[in-house]
């Protein structure tokens, strides 16, 4: 039976190698998709130095619409705002919802990219909201092992989604991604963790 729901999980996910990476996803894969994601997230791994040195970080996300225009772009902001809640993907979810004047997104087509793969809060944050797409580099277990930082049970959470119509990419851009969070880390610089 364990055999047998291992190759039912493994199967319901789509997988390609791409840069030395893996990119998973639950839907078959689009190498487009892949391309212009892996575009966005380069981007924002590459600006997350010049939010880290404003005091955010160590994540950033941006929300695109279905023609590839930015809506917004933000960065997680827990240690300087003084919130827990205050995750990239979270931040950037209650700006874009902000800019257009209404809690559900849906309408609106909206790609969601992130430089890690979201944690617990954010995969609730994300499902609520109304967003169709979601693009990730760093998986958790990589975020888990440089952070510290506890990313939350997330159980099936690729084939949950698919099953409400959100498509998801990950593992894109992993490395460079891992570089910057090991750069943050090494700098001294605060990544938030509650006291267990």
């Amino acid at each position: 039976m364990k055999k047998l729901l291992t190759t039912i999980i493994i199967l319901s996910l789509q997988v390609v190698c791409a840069a030395n990476a893996k990119v998973i996803s639950n839907e078959k894969i689009i190498s487009a998709k892949v391309e212009n994601a892996s575009k966005i997230i380069k981007e924002l791994q590459n600006d997350m130095q010049s939010y880290t040195k404003k005091g955010s970080g160590p994540f950033v996300a941006a929300i695109y619409d279905s023609e590839g225009n930015l809506v917004v772009k933000v960065a997680n902001s827990v240690v300087n705002e003084h919130c827990s809640n205050n995750h990239a993907e979270m931040n950037a979810i209650k700006a874009a919802e902000q800019k257009l004047g209404t809690y559900d997104l849906a309408p609106y087509n909206l790609r969601l990219y992130v430089t890690a793969e979201p944690c617990i809060m954010c995969v609730g944050g994300i499902m609520w909201s109304g967003i169709k797409e979601v693009y990730y580099g760093v998986p958790s277990k990589k975020v888990e092992k440089i952070t510290g930082f506890d990313e939350g049970f997330k159980p099936h959470w690729f084939r949950e989604f698919k099953k409400r119509g959100i498509v998801v990419y990950g593992n894109i851009e992993p490395e460079l991604g891992e570089q910057e969070l090991h750069k943050y880390v090494n700098d001294g610089k605060k990544v938030y963790k509650p006291s267990r």
